[in-house]
């Protein structure tokens, strides 16, 4: 992938001029079945974009429980755009009557329009989980019906695809929408592409301007998306099954709670119990034996796995973990 970033031919993507900026996007958008796409720096930028372009101050979005766009992007939604969010109960997936039931109307007297529905595929707070294609297209019928654009937060998209062994378009296609992370499970240094309609990526390009995202010889940084594209879909797989080791070694510690059903992708999540010990033991524990994890709350843990661990690092966290996890 180096390699690649060093002999990328390059221009000036302000102006459209990048070539290998455009051979990515053009990649991106076939492989998502959408008309065009645009390169932006990281996933914040690109979850902010579908709230400028199809929301107004005041307005309300629908997104599912501890979406990432709520939890993970420091009130960018609020301080940038404006909007409320309404999150649905859940394990941050949801179905079309959920999603109808929390709907406010365009012309109510009282309640903000609802202009968005958000759906986060993989859902990264609950363990990345995966989403059914009938469901997303269910959601996105429903939001057609009323009148409401449907965005895919797919940062993870492609390891739900690989997971279920879907077509990416196909889960893209109920969208108006789309975006997929370079920077997460296919190894890039930086970046994330928003996929849709030429007619919404042109907009949008104004949009990535305000905030703060257009690039120059961005070349570099397409280059290495365009080697991820070629050599790191198939091998999410990978991820996925050292995953589960860590999630199986960590199932059978007394007092660890984890949903090993739901357990598809790269994102190992497990909780706490009274009778064990709290985060932030267990990620000193861990890091004293050079194993990294995340706390998502005072007992609730996240391990991500991915190309840069090999199985024999998974096989030694997961006997790290699960030591740290054990009351001493």
């Amino acid at each position: 992938m180096r390699e690649a970033i060093a002999a990328a031919p390059v221009g000036d993507d302000q102006y459209g001029e990048d070539p290998t900026v455009n051979l990515l996007q053009e990649r991106v958008a076939a492989l998502l079945g959408k008309e065009a796409a645009l390169l932006v720096p990281v996933g914040t930028m690109a979850n902010q974009l579908p709230l400028q372009l199809y929301c107004r101050p005041g307005d309300h979005v629908i997104v599912g429980a501890e979406s990432h766009a709520v939890w993970h992007e420091a009130g960018a939604a609020a301080a940038n755009a404006g909007v409320q969010f309404t999150e649905l109960p859940g394990d941050g997936r949801f179905a079309a009557d959920d999603f109808l039931a929390a709907l406010h109307p365009r012309d109510h007297p009282l309640y903000p329009p609802t202009t968005l529905v958000e759906v986060e595929d993989t859902q990264n707070r609950k363990g990345g989980l995966v989403w059914d294609v009938d469901v997303l297209e269910a959601i996105g019928a429903a939001a057609r019906e009323h009148g409401v654009p449907a965005y895919l937060d797919g940062a993870r998209l492609l390891n739900a695809a690989v997971a279920r062994g879907d077509d990416p378009a196909t889960l893209a296609a109920p969208f108006e929408l789309v975006s997929i992370a370079l920077s997460k499970g296919l190894g890039c240094p930086v970046g994330s592409l928003v996929a849709g309609t030429r007619a919404d990526i042109d907009a949008l390009v104004r949009y990535r301007r305000m905030l703060g995202g257009a690039m120059r010889q961005a070349g570099i940084i397409a280059a290495a998306g365009v080697y991820a594209l070629e050599h790191h879909v198939e091998r999410l797989a990978e991820d996925h099954v050292n995953a589960r080791l860590i999630g199986g070694a960590l199932f059978r510690v007394p007092g660890v709670r984890i949903e090993l059903d739901g357990l598809e992708t790269n994102i190992v999540v497990f909780h706490l119990e009274e009778s064990a010990p709290d985060a932030a033991t267990v990620m000193a524990r861990a890091a004293a034996e050079d194993v990294r994890v995340m706390a998502f709350g005072p007992r609730t843990i996240r391990a991500v796995t991915h190309l840069d661990v090999s199985r024999a690092d998974c096989e030694l966290a997961a006997e790290v973990l699960a030591a740290a996890a054990t009351e001493a």
